[in-house]
């Protein structure tokens, strides 16, 4: 009896040293990974990073931490963990593997929220969509089109693709293109679309709206119209002043040719042949 107590006791004077170690591992680990998470969280916040990668990258700190902390218990107790640490990568690895699209997703959700070249309410075109931010996810980024559909667009094809930002400047130039027949006074049209253009509350004043003769073409002299608005006038600007100044033509006499073409018809004399 006094030898099984002898063993009894040396199992618990060298396992429950183990045991207790590793519990101690264990629990300050756990401590010190929460910590972790909230410094993450803390210096992320006060960077202004947005929230979805804040609470993602705070998590992946923990869980990564709480992983090492775990092998380390394990291996307090006297468990191999080499094999362990093995099938982990592996299936790690295979889980990479299986979720490559996925993965390639959420790198380029990772890099549009780290560089940030849009924002929820741009006005952006990409992957050939063009609509307005609605929300930025770590795998897809929503967007809101002129007819409002909502698109799921993945985020690898919005970074492997050009990424045009309308918003970000402020204003947009509106291009429009007016045609005048070749009979008619060029300087009394250029007027009439300034007065149009002048008179619009929208169209700003720094830069200058520009009025000019791009081109000599088939049937019309052509003009260029371009004034600057606000992203958001963009629309009601180009609509307005496209029926002003056609009404503004058809008042004052000056016509929009429609495409013609001379035709020249020649009389063939079968006798004198």
């Amino acid at each position: 009896m006094e030898e099984i107590i002898n063993k009894i006791y040396q199992l618990l004077t060298v396992y429950g040293l183990k045991v207790l170690a590793a519990l101690a591992i264990f629990i300050i680990g756990r401590w010190v990974a929460k910590g972790v998470r909230k410094l993450v969280e803390r210096l992320m916040t006060k960077s202004k990073v947005d929230p979805t990668l804040v609470s993602f990258t705070a998590n992946l700190a923990y869980i990564g931490l709480l992983a090492f902390i775990v092998i380390a218990a394990l291996g307090q107790l006297g468990i191999q963990t080499t094999s362990f640490i093995a099938v982990l990568g592996a299936a790690g690895l295979a889980v990479g593997l299986a979720l490559q699209g996925s993965l390639s997703n959420f790198a380029a959700g990772f890099l549009l929220i780290i560089f940030r070249p849009f924002k929820v309410g741009d006005l952006i075109e990409g992957a050939g969509v063009f609509g307005v931010v609605e929300a930025i996810q770590i795998f897809t980024t929503q967007l809101k089109t002129a007819d409002n559909k909502t698109v799921i667009v993945p985020n690898a094809k919005l970074t492997d693709d050009n990424i045009v930002n309308w918003t970000v400047k402020g204003t947009r130039r509106v291009d429009m293109v007016f045609g005048i027949g070749y009979e008619d006074d060029i300087d009394k049209a250029r007027s009439l679309m300034a007065e149009i253009v002048a008179a619009d509350d929208r169209v700003l004043k720094n830069p200058e709206p520009q009025i000019a003769v791009s081109e000599l073409a088939d049937s019309s002299v052509n003009f260029v119209v371009r004034p600057w608005v606000k992203v958001s006038d963009y629309w009601g600007v180009y609509f307005d002043l496209t029926e002003k100044i056609k009404k503004a033509f058809d008042a004052n006499g000056v016509s929009i040719p429609f495409p013609q073409r001379d035709v020249h018809m020649y009389q063939h004399d079968s006798q004198s042949s």
